[in-house]
């Protein structure tokens, strides 16, 4: 009797035994699970899409294939994975599953200041209604630091797009820098290197000519190439990572996209900030209209059909500058003056103290303390403009007009060709699936 109360409390240790290594195997499958799990979320996110590259590439590889038709640059592995990216639907429609029909989309174009981009995150995050609409962020080439911060917003619906054929794309081909290339002032004759000077003699600069590149490229991008925004017939705005936007910049907007066809139908655009940057407004309760600014403005799909069909004159005008060109060759070639409608107070403000992409890293960011203090009043934290105001018109304002030469930096005969390539690119390509789609 004592043996088999004995084995039985054996026994009874034993299975305790067994439930223990059960219970143990069972946390150390599930550990290994959560650290396979972290593993691939960090490789995932450390390289842009890579998970969801091969998911429907069918349309892709098509417009790839029409764009070796078009004379584009021979594309590398890195360029045809952005091209890629660039067809990802947004991020955060689990979040936001419905745009407001009225949403004015708003783009936001980047390099590599990534300080400075912190800075206008933080700022849009805060704005009224931004949740009600898509946030498509354009970068000039890729970098890993800018990418990270993008991908950690969640307060609205947002898209990225990767210039594929930024010179920060290509480290040794045009439009990058060829072996072969002529530097600064060289004699391509004596020399014998590839390359067309400006009117000032120096030969391009893949760091300088990228501004305006990457513009052009997103403007035919986001009006013609992007399912998202393919049709739209309302105002787009286009911000850059060096603007600090105020809480009520969203609600200013719409009432002004409203206020347009009655108070200014002839004015092109919509303005959050005065066209002189160093000015805040005039504080009258009135409108105002005076010629576009580069600071947050917003303009429909009519608008840029104009400015399409002036893409020989942006593409030849010797200016490495996207906004000076628009001034001095496109704008007045439309024959009658560019006006653009604004608020008497600004809801948008540039920040930024350098150009040219300098910024980045924390010795030379051109911020002050690594921050910026911009002063928001409870004015600007909600909309501001009143439908009754009149409109005051600025006539003749100072700034760059016909006749200016520009500065010159985009003589290269590839420059201009690439540029035209992209007007040309979306439209080809839309032309040839509709011949194909009726045959």
């Amino acid at each position: 009797m004592l043996c088999i109360v004995c084995s039985m409390a054996n026994c009874k240790k034993l299975r305790l035994k067994d439930a223990a290594l059960k219970r143990m195997l069972s946390v150390v499958v599930v550990t290994l699970l959560g650290v396979l799990l972290l593993i691939v979320s960090l490789r995932t996110n450390t390289t842009p899409g890579l998970s969801e590259l091969d998911e429907d590439l069918s349309e892709i590889t098509d417009i790839q294939s029409f764009s070796e038709k078009l004379n584009l640059p021979k594309q590398n592995e890195f360029s045809i994975r952005l091209a890629k990216i660039n067809q990802m639907p947004p991020r955060n429609r689990d979040l936001y599953p419905k745009l407001a029909k009225d949403h004015i989309t708003i783009v936001l174009y980047v390099h590599n200041r990534p300080q400075y981009l912190q800075v206008v995150v933080k700022s849009l995050s805060k704005v009224v209604g931004i949740s009600e609409t898509l946030l498509i962020v354009s970068h000039d080439g890729y970098f890993e630091e800018m990418n990270k911060i993008v991908e950690g917003i969640k307060f609205c619906q947002v898209k990225q797009i990767f210039a594929p054929y930024s010179p920060h794309v290509f480290p040794d081909s045009f439009p990058g820098v060829s072996s072969n290339d002529c530097k600064e002032k060289d004699d391509a004759g004596k020399k014998h290197c590839v390359g067309s000077p400006d009117q000032y003699g120096n030969h391009r600069s893949p760091r300088i000519v990228s501004l305006k590149h990457h513009w052009w490229w997103m403007m035919n991008t986001v009006w013609d190439g992007l399912k998202e925004t393919g049709g739209h017939n309302g105002h787009i705005l286009f911000i850059e990572e060096d603007h600090f936007i105020y809480p009520n910049a969203y609600r200013n907007l719409q009432l002004l996209v409203s206020l347009k066809p009655i108070k200014c139908p002839d004015c092109y655009a919509a303005n959050l900030a005065p066209c002189d940057v160093n000015l805040r407004g005039e504080g009258w309760d009135s409108l105002i209209a005076e010629r576009m600014g580069n600071v947050g403005y917003a303009f429909n799909w009519t608008v840029w059909r104009k400015i399409h069909r002036k893409a020989k004159e942006f593409c030849f005008f010797d200016d490495y500058n996207w906004d000076i060109t628009m001034w001095a060759t496109v704008y007045p070639s439309f024959g009658s003056p560019v006006y653009t409608l604004r608020g008497p107070r600004t809801s948008a403000v540039h920040f930024g103290k350098c150009g040219l992409h300098q910024g980045q890293g924390q010795t030379n960011a051109c911020i002050d303390n690594g921050s910026v203090n911009m002063q928001v009043d409870d004015i600007d934290r909600v909309a501001n403009i009143r439908p009754e105001w009149g409109v005051h018109v600025y006539d003749n304002q100072p700034g760059y007009k016909a006749g200016f030469k520009g500065w010159g930096g985009w003589g290269d005969d590839r420059d201009r060709q690439l540029c035209l390539n992209f007007a040309e690119m979306y439209h080809s390509y839309n032309t040839s699936l509709s011949a194909v789609t009726m045959s």
